[in-house]
């Protein structure tokens, strides 16, 4: 009689046992449910948080926990951004404008909160600001040395006194072609570096600047689909450039 196959003897030995199977399945299942749980929990106590601290401020009359027998989550956030909204309509008339004016004179007089104010201000403009000022582009440099590239975010071109003193100390590169880079930390891509380089070191990626948030947060695990190409691109110029 004809022996078996090896075929079908090598198929059944690299068929994963259900140990192996089971495995799998469990470690499918954590990655799929760990963002989903985590997310839950910090959402979760982002609610509780706001809760405890601007239901004690809502009159009990309008405070719907002293009248129903549950407590009603998220009930805080609601008002405190129905608050701030106000506060913001208020503050765009000619009254608002003068009072938030007067307080930030007030402040300005204190010598330990000021540097605080004026810097947390500062943070939360450039977090609520428009598109055209937040990060254009991802893009390498050499950097800290020669043969070794760091990831940049592009903030745009260099404006300013900045500009002004790096056309002279490089007088062979234009105001208009000096770029404003920022080189993140990781884990934490808030903390970095600040670099004025010329247009012409700095190469452009494809990939978008959440995808390099991702690339930097996770360390370099988590990584875009790669795109073609045959060598990386200097930055273009802005399009309102005359040349």
């Amino acid at each position: 009689m004809p022996d078996t196959p090896r075929d079908d003897v090598e198929d059944d030995a690299i068929k994963p046992t259900w140990r192996a199977r089971l495995r799998n399945h469990f470690v499918t299942g954590l990655v799929v449910m760990g963002p989903l749980a985590i997310t839950v929990y910090l959402a979760r106590g982002f609610l509780e948080w706001v809760d405890a601290t601007v239901k004690p401020l809502i009159p009990v009359t309008w405070n719907p926990d002293h009248y129903l027998p549950v407590a009603v989550p998220g009930f805080g956030l609601v008002v405190a951004m129905v608050g701030i909204t106000l506060l913001g309509a208020a503050t765009a008339s000619l009254v608002g404008r003068t009072l938030l004016s007067y307080g930030e004179d007030l402040v300005g007089r204190m010598p330990f909160v000021r540097p605080v104010y004026r810097t947390l201000k500062q943070v939360f403009q450039t977090f609520v600001s428009s598109r055209d000022q937040s990060f254009r582009e991802v893009g390498l440099i050499e950097w800290p040395r020669a043969g070794v590239w760091s990831l940049v975010f592009v903030s745009g071109p260099a404006k300013g006194e900045v500009a002004a003193r790096l056309s002279t100390e490089r007088p062979e590169v234009a105001v208009d072609d000096w770029l404003t880079v920022f080189i993140p930390t990781t884990p934490n891509p808030t903390g970095g570096y600040v670099m004025f380089l010329p247009r012409a070191d700095v190469r452009i990626l494809t990939m978008s600047v959440e995808d390099g948030a991702k690339l930097v947060i996770s360390g370099g695990i988590v990584t875009p689909e790669a795109v073609a190409t045959s060598e990386p691109a200097a930055v273009p110029a802005d399009s309102s450039d005359p040349r």
